[in-house]
């Protein structure tokens, strides 16, 4: 079983076809159960990673312009925090398809049970 923590809105938004599919199909490949809570809207700020980490990130970059997306990358990349947690960061430059639709065919493939406790 592999718990999934995720913001509630945004790509991985609980309502998203799309996401949902995605981790059918990293279920499938993985042969894990998954068990995804998400965070309900607007409370991203409970994420603890956000909050050990962002304000460490935006200390970081104070004062540095933001010309292009190299210069982020390193900015990110040398972020450390007072307890010594690292920032790993890479630029992804694939390129993914926009307006991808998923079929109601694909979403009936999707194994998905509500948890009894807020599944709503």
């Amino acid at each position: 079983m592999l718990l999934i923590p995720a913001d509630g809105e945004g790509s991985n938004g609980s309502r998203l076809r799309l996401w949902k599919l995605e981790l059918q199909k990293f279920a499938d490949e993985t042969g894990l159960s998954l068990s995804v809570c998400h965070f309900p809207p607007d409370t991203s700020k409970w994420n603890t990673v956000e909050h050990r980490l962002f304000s460490f990130i935006s200390s970081n970059w104070r004062g540095e312009p933001l010309r292009d997306y190299e210069t982020m990358v390193n900015l990110i990349s040398r972020t450390t925090t007072a307890i010594g947690l690292r920032v790993i960061c890479r630029l992804d430059r694939r390129r993914y398809p926009i307006g991808w639709k998923v079929t109601d065919e694909e979403i009936k493939r999707v194994n998905l049970k509500r948890n009894t406790f807020h599944g709503d």
